[in-house]
């Protein structure tokens, strides 16, 4: 099954966003403060627990904890930061996100499965 990677420097978050060259990365910026964040994480939790795509690897940036870490990815992705906010990044640039209620397993399901 595959997890969210917590991402906690701003080494993390580069190395990950350079590897993402070979194999996507799905970002996924988490309020811990957030009733609507904690709803986005669930979601995300039950994509990853069901039949989630391999190809692919899942980051979690706590925004508040990590706010350094949040800020640098909204400005190297060029997106504007939003929480909770998921932002799937290939080749180095961000292709695809979602913010609040539109992170949904079954948006999760569609945008993962190309």
């Amino acid at each position: 099954m595959a997890k969210l990677k917590r991402i906690t420097s701003m080494e993390e978050l580069a190395e990950e966003v350079e590897a993402s060259s070979q194999q996507p990365l799905l970002l996924f910026k988490h309020s811990t403060r957030c009733p609507i964040s904690s709803r986005a994480h669930r979601e995300v939790e039950a994509y990853l627990s069901r039949t989630p795509n391999e190809a692919v690897t899942y980051g979690l940036i706590y925004v508040v904890e990590d706010k350094a870490v949040s800020n640098a990815a909204a400005d190297r992705l060029a997106v504007k930061h939003e929480s909770p906010q998921a932002i799937l990044v290939t080749n180095g640039q961000a292709v695809w996100h979602r913010s609040h209620s539109d992170i949904t397993t079954e948006a999760l399901e569609g945008i993962l499965a190309e």
